[in-house]
């Protein structure tokens, strides 16, 4: 036995492995593509081995046999290629055809392979399937209505076992809103009846699970009924959707998507269909159908397996396997081997898991545009689905998308924003409403060249998210049913709107404020003539004439020169008299204060100094009275209440305040942090039937009739304020946001509208509008403020005079500092001539200063000091003191240059 197995092994190739010829059949349909797939592929295997013309025999045989799906006669097929010693077998595509095969392949123990889809994909013996397994597939399905966050979605599926392959979009029904509608396909070829009920539900997202030939009428019809429009979403399950006539729907806007599991781009598939270009029978690798590549990758996957076993296994194939009812004892050893090869075909990556499924492959993600059906992704199983970024579209894709377009455009009967137009004639259509919005709308159309067609919320509600069911309401909801495209309104651009819908650029901005009535003018008061100081300045004012008045008195007595003869006719007087009485001293500077001077007039350096720094008080004190004196009787005086919104919370006026009962305003509210805004929230809440009233207009209502703040965008406030003249905006902004156009999520079409706003911004269009609605029409610019004096004029206090009052001080120091002074050279030159004790004659002069109610003073003389030589006349002659001279006692004037002094 081993001398046998050892001449064997030496005897030529060509007698037995590559050099015998292997049998492989193929059932296939007529005029199938698999069946060329399988042809060329085979050719491919017996060219790489024989190339060279070495050998004359075949490598691989293939033997195909057009069956008609009869599974009587299918069996006699299979019978047919048993007997002839087949080594594999690949075929067919019916699925039940298939089953027979695969159950008389595993009996007598012969590769079966197939290229189909399988929903009910088991594992057997002699089975290899190379399609990709069913239950990655239902992922990928899933993913997709994941990504493009389908909340509900309709399955239109052909057989009922096409819902397994559905299994796992059926999964994402729940009781949270994702609702998933499945529909069968009757049979063909009129499928328009349950397309029609598809269109009728509004529901705008498909899945189509068909097979490829019932697809192309499916579309078609679809399109017929209207579903083939840029509102609604396809998912195309078949894996051959690049190879059907896709023109008619590139134009129509949809958002249709599919797999793809041959790239054409590959440079695999594109040597190898060049290599066989005259023979496939179709114009490119993108016409080729997945079953037919898989076909053909499978046959090179089977010629490999066939080089990898030993030279006399691959000769041992069997005869009449049919007729003796026996089996192929190495079909298992090249099925193991062909599970275990790993290699790259037309079909990508060709890769099998220890259960012999193909779950490891690639797929490309396309979507159809304008140009046809282009590579959006591609899907594997480490990354799930990797998106291709967008690129940016042209301006010249936009002008394409938007031209002569229609859009149905949601608005509401706010003003400015839109309004029924006020005409004598009745309007029909678009031309029934006027507003900002509707002109914005106007100017964009201008600019974009698209059609539109208004449709008012009967509600005005503009969309919030409910709490517990999270579903939308309003125009939101509306636009994520495809039942409108665009919204303009007074629409506030928020994150939690943003997740719902896509929001151009703002065309407004503005913030929340708070509309409140505006100050009633003050009463007229009897002392509205102390209104321009305030009351420390009166009350300085006040103590200062008494200050400088006194100071006055003090200071003309102890000036010499405030001492004068009363009778200017007598040389020489007994007595000197001062005008500046306590009287005179305060009738002096009350004079002074009422511009009107008196008879009294300094004639010291000292007081006249002090007369001239506080004339010079007076003068800058009364003109700042009288100029604003001037102001408050050209301007009423208006008590303001609240100047803020924070001086809402806890207000001692009893100021109640709140906002719309929905909306951002109060949701802003809601969603605060602030300590304050939150009490404020729990306020107006808590009182919300009376607080939170349900529309603006109702709010302004209860502020012109209430005493009531409304919370409000500062739009609508500047708007109603300009037409009700006793309400205005208190305070500033608590806010920063912007009104915008609503449409779909990820709408193509948001970037070229956000473009016409910014033009229309920048060529000042929208500011004009602005004016045009806010200023001029509906009675805009009634209540506009005449130019001239505010309210804001305030009473002058310390700070604004304090500098006069300084100066006033300097000059009465100054002047008493000199008052002193000439006190003491008068009293120092007395001392001296009379040769009396300086202190002595300071403490009389000091003496007489004190006694406030004398106005006249007697002319002091220094007595001799021997009296027997001198007479009571001859005293007459001494020398004289100053004027300034003390005593009660009359001084006799001694000489003429005494009189002189004096």
């Amino acid at each position: 036995m081993l001398i046998v197995l050892i001449s064997i092994a030496f005897l030529p190739s060509g007698i037995f492995g590559f050099g015998k010829t292997v049998t492989v059949g193929g059932l296939f349909e007529d005029d199938d593509l698999t069946a060329t797939a399988f042809r060329l592929s085979a050719n491919v295997l017996n060219n790489e081995r024989h190339g060279n013309c070495k050998f004359s025999e075949q490598f691989i045989y293939a033997q195909m046999i057009t069956v008609n799906n009869d599974t009587y006669d299918v069996s006699q097929d299979v019978c047919e290629l048993a007997n002839n010693g087949v080594a594999a077998i690949f075929g067919p595509r019916d699925k039940i055809a298939a089953k027979h095969v695969q159950s008389m392949c595993d009996t007598m123990e012969i590769p079966h392979i197939v290229a189909r889809w399988d929903p009910r994909q088991t594992r057997g013996n002699g089975l290899l399937n190379m399609y990709p397994y069913s239950q990655t597939l239902s992922r990928i399905y899933l993913q997709l209505a994941q990504d493009f966050e389908w909340k509900t979605f309709t399955i239109l599926y052909e057989s009922t076992e096409n819902l397994i392959r559905m299994h796992e979009l059926l999964k994402r029904w729940n009781r949270r809103g994702h609702t998933v509608t499945v529909r069968q396909l009757p049979k063909g070829p009129n499928y328009r009846k349950v397309l029609e009920q598809i269109k009728k539900s509004g529901d705008p997202n498909v899945v189509v699970d068909c097979s490829i030939d019932v697809l192309p009428d499916v579309l078609k019809q679809a399109q017929q009924v209207g579903l083939m429009s840029d509102k609604h979403s396809f998912i195309i399950a078949s894996l051959d959707l690049s190879t059907i006539n896709l023109e008619p729907y590139q134009h129509g806007g949809t958002n249709l998507t599919g797999l793809r599991l041959i790239d054409p781009d590959d440079p695999v598939v594109i040597d190898t269909f060049e290599k066989h270009a005259s023979e496939w029978g179709v114009e490119g690798p993108s016409q080729l159908t997945a079953e037919a590549a898989l076909i053909y990758d499978s046959v090179q996957v089977f010629g490999r397996a066939l080089k990898q076993l030993d030279d006399a296994i691959v000769a041992d194939t069997k005869t009449s396997l049919c007729q003796n009812v026996d089996s192929w004892e190495h079909g298992s050893s090249l099925m193991n081997i062909m599970r275990s090869i790993e290699s790259t075909g037309m079909t990508g990556l060709i890769k099998f898991d220890s259960s012999g499924y193909r779950s490891n492959f690639k797929l490309d993600l396309v979507g159809l545009d304008l140009d046809g059906l282009h590579k959006i992704g591609t899907w594997n199983t480490t990354c799930g689905i990797n998106y291709i970024p967008k690129p940016s579209l042209t301006d010249h894709t936009v002008e394409l998308n938007l031209r002569n377009k229609t859009f149905i455009i949601l608005i509401a009967m706010t003003p400015p924003y839109g309004m029924l137009k006020e005409s004598a004639k009745e309007e029909t259509g678009n031309d029934r409403y006027e507003g900002f919005g509707i002109d914005i709308i106007q100017e964009l159309s201008k600019l974009l060249g698209f059609n539109y067609t208004f449709e008012v919320q009967a509600d005005d509600v503009y969309g919030s998210k409910h709490p517990v069911t999270k579903k939308w309401n309003g125009m939101i909801k509306k636009i994520m049913e495809d039942r409108a495209d665009l919204a303009i309104t007074d629409f506030t651009i928020t994150a939690e709107r943003q997740e719902a819908v896509d929001f151009t650029m703002p065309f407004m901005n503005l913030g929340i404020s708070v509309l409140f009535r505006k100050p009633k003018p003050a009463g007229s008061s009897l002392f509205a003539f102390l209104i321009p100081f305030s009351k420390e300045v009166w009350m300085y004012l006040m103590g200062t004439y008494l200050v400088v008045s006194l100071c006055f008195f003090i200071a003309a007595r102890l000036c010499p020169a405030e001492w004068s003869n009363p009778y200017p006719c007598i040389e020489e007087p007994e007595e000197l008299e001062n005008q500046f009485t306590f009287k005179n001293a305060f009738w002096f500077t009350i004079g002074s204060i009422m511009q009107q001077g008196s008879d009294v007039a300094p004639i010291g350096l000292s007081t006249r100094m002090m007369g001239g720094f506080w004339g010079l008080f007076i003068m800058i004190i009364v003109s700042s009275y009288i100029a604003n004196l001037a102001v408050f009787l050209v301007v009423e005086s208006k008590p303001v209440l609240i100047k803020t919104a924070e001086d809402l919370f806890n207000n001692p006026h009893g100021i109640k305040y709140g906002a719309k009962g929905s909306g951002s305003t109060i949701d802003f509210f809601k969603a605060s942090t602030h300590p304050v805004l939150k009490e404020m929230k729990e306020y107006m809440v808590k009182n919300k039937k009376e607080l939170l009233p349900s529309s603006n207009n109702e709010g302004v209502r209860k502020v012109m009739q209430e005493n009531y703040a409304f919370f409000m965008e500062s739009s609508t406030i500047k708007y109603e304020a300009e037409r009700k003249c006793n309400i205005t905006q208190v305070g500033g902004l608590l806010d920063a946001k912007g009104y915008g156009i609503a449409m779909k999520k990820h709408s193509p079409y948001r970037n070229a509208k956000s473009t016409g706003i910014l033009k229309l911004q920048e060529t000042g269009v929208l500011k004009e509008l602005e004016n045009k609605w806010w200023k001029q029409k509906r009675g805009g610019g009634a209540c506009e403020e005449k130019k001239g004096g505010t309210s804001d004029a305030k009473p002058l206090g310390v700070d604004n005079v304090g500098g006069v009052f300084l100066v006033l001080i300097t000059g009465i120091a100054l002047s008493g500092v000199y008052t002193v002074c000439e006190l003491l050279w008068a009293i120092g030159c007395t001392s001296i001539k009379e040769n009396v004790s300086f202190v002595d004659e300071m403490r009389e002069e000091l003496k007489f200063a004190v006694k406030f109610g004398a106005s006249s003073k007697p002319v002091r003389r220094r007595k001799p000091s021997s009296r027997s030589n001198r007479s009571k006349e001859d005293d007459v002659n001494g020398a004289s003191t100053p004027p300034c001279g003390l005593g009660s006692t009359i001084i006799i004037v001694a000489s003429e240059d005494d009189r002189l002094h004096l």
